[in-house]
C-alpha cells in the first residue's frame, strides 16, 4: 500500500474543527467522519486548544498548506484504498462460500 503524503491543514480550517467539537458539542469520531481526517490529528488539535488555547493550535503545524484539489486527491487515495481492501474482502468470502456450497453437492 502507498503512503500517503503528510497532510498540512490551514489555521483556519484547524480553529473551525476544534470549534465544532467545543462549542457545537459534535462527537471527535462524527467530526472527523464530516471533515475526512484522523480522529487522532482531531484529539490532538482539541487537547491543544483546551491547554493552550487556539493560537497553539495553529503552530503546530510546519509547511505549506494544502490546497483544495490536494486534499481531494488524498481524500480520494484514501477512499481507493478502503474500496480496494473491501473488494479483497469480499473475494475472499465469495470464494470461501462457493468452496463450501461445492463440498455440500458431493
Amino acid at each position: 500500500m502507498e503512503k500517503l503524503p503528510r497532510q498540512v491543514y490551514t489555521t483556519e480550517f484547524r480553529r473551525q474543527a476544534v470549534e465544532m467539537v467545543l462549542r457545537e458539542g459534535l462527537g471527535i469520531a462524527e467530526a472527523s467522519r464530516r471533515l475526512s481526517l484522523s480522529p487522532k490529528t482531531l484529539t490532538n488539535w482539541v487537547r491543544r486548544a483546551k491547554g493552550g488555547g487556539a493560537a497553539e493550535v495553529a503552530d503546530a503545524a510546519p509547511g505549506r498548506e494544502v490546497t483544495e484539489a490536494e486534499a481531494e486527491l488524498s481524500r480520494l487515495r484514501r477512499e481507493n484504498a478502503e474500496l480496494r481492501m473491501e473488494r479483497d474482502i469480499l473475494k475472499k468470502s465469495a470464494a470461501y462460500f462457493a468452496s463450501e456450497s461445492l463440498r455440500g453437492t458431493r
